[in-house]
């Protein structure tokens, strides 16, 4: 079985389609951005593991803000669709490489990239041409979708 490198997601390069956005720091942006993935995936008539998606762009941009994108910074989200997969990216600016971690029982936090490796069907992290790094996770979605 093919498995792709780590820090890229299949074909991501060759999206049949794809959306970006740039958010500011704000209270409410995780919040935005789920809601910019829900209307890319809704218009391309994408809603298998909807949910999934929703969930794991919140926890990515959620970790972008607290711990990659400086305060005055903005954080790119691009939704792509390629050959059955849906990738997210999150690119930040900020130079620390998010690694998975085991949370404490009596943690509130510290889940995030648990969870994304939980549900999504892979996800990395690689450094971007400009400062900062991009962060991804794919969904395979089944083929009989119109997506």
């Amino acid at each position: 079985m093919y498995r792709r490198p780590r820090d890229e997601p299949k074909d991501a390069g060759k999206a049949m389609a794809q959306r970006t956005m740039l958010f500011d720091r704000r209270k409410l942006t995780a919040r935005t951005a789920r809601e910019f993935a829900t209307e890319t995936l809704t218009q391309w008539g994408c809603g298998e593991r909807l949910d999934d998606i929703r969930l794991c762009t919140s926890e990515l941009v959620t970790n972008a803000l607290l711990h990659g994108a400086p305060t005055d910074d903005a954080i790119l989200v691009r939704v792509g669709l390629h050959d059955g997969q849906v990738y997210v990216e999150v690119h930040d600016s900020g130079d620390g490489m998010p690694e998975q971690r085991a949370a404490q029982a009596t943690s509130v936090n510290g889940r995030g990239l648990l969870l994304v490796s939980a549900i999504a069907d892979d996800w990395g992290v690689a450094t971007s041409e400009v400062p900062g790094k991009r962060v991804w996770a794919s969904f395979k979605v089944p083929t009989r979708s119109p997506c």
